[in-house]
């Protein structure tokens, strides 16, 4: 039986001959480098936040040269740098050592480019969040003899979350649609299992749908969970 006999249900069985299974498999690995990104992203921001606000005047200008550069460039560009011209470049320099050749894939290259991006933009946004917070509270935990770490983490990371959790809310979902971009190096996540499917089938329209649907299901999960824990860093605190 050909694709175009195939009911809709039996185009998208988990189960081959139907391709339901190579989308969840691909929204599986979209999410994986969406979440490590994030992840080292959320990691690099505070990095970046604590050094803009309390650096020295040379980190201060580090930090800005990188936010500054990384949002300039689009995140592509970013991916066909990372994935085609640093390994060329990192092999011409171990070669001419004596050193064998490395080669970065396009998991680990998607992971890397997504948090160098979340990164910047997560430097912004926790700093911005950080500056809003009353200094009496910073300069009161000092008082009572508590050390930068303990300030940071009983005081600040505290107060700061209410106003950095919408920002950080949207750069978890243009983590998850970013990782759209690493079909050009053929990595199959959602969108390119999405078109292999729709190329073998000549459904182009339901499979194309299909991937939608799953982008805006992982983007109302994610939003219900980023409201709860909105709910959860303002509980107690005055709406009015």
């Amino acid at each position: 039986m050909s694709y175009r006999d195939m009911s809709i249900g039996e185009l998208l069985a988990l189960a081959p001959p139907g391709w339901g299974g190579a989308l969840l498999n691909g929204l599986c690995l979209s999410l994986q480098v969406a979440g490590g990104g994030y992840f080292l992203g959320l990691l690099i921001g505070m990095a970046g936040a604590a050094s803009k606000l309390s650096g020295g005047p040379v980190a201060r200008d580090l930090w800005a040269c990188y936010t500054t550069g990384i949002r300039a460039v689009p995140e592509l560009v970013l991916i066909l740098l990372l994935y085609f011209a640093v390994p060329e470049a990192l092999n011409g320099v171990l070669t001419s050592i004596g050193v064998g050749e490395v080669s970065i894939g396009p998991f680990v290259s998607g992971i890397v480019v997504i948090a160098l991006v979340q990164g910047a933009y997560a430097t912004e946004v926790m700093r911005g969040a950080i500056r809003a917070i009353p200094r009496g509270q910073i300069e009161a935990a000092y008082s009572l003899g508590m050390s930068s770490a303990k300030t940071f983490r009983r005081i600040t990371l505290p107060a700061m979350l209410p106003g950095a959790l919408p920002g950080l809310s949207n750069l978890w979902l243009i983590a998850t649609k970013d990782t759209a971009l690493l079909a050009v190096v053929g990595f199959t996540e959602l969108t390119l299992a999405a078109r292999q499917a729709a190329g073998a089938t000549k459904h182009h329209l339901l499979f194309l749908c299909a991937a939608g649907v799953l982008y805006l299901l992982v983007s109302l999960i994610s939003n219900a969970v980023f409201k709860a824990l909105e709910r959860r860093a303002t509980r107690g605190m005055s709406h009015g």
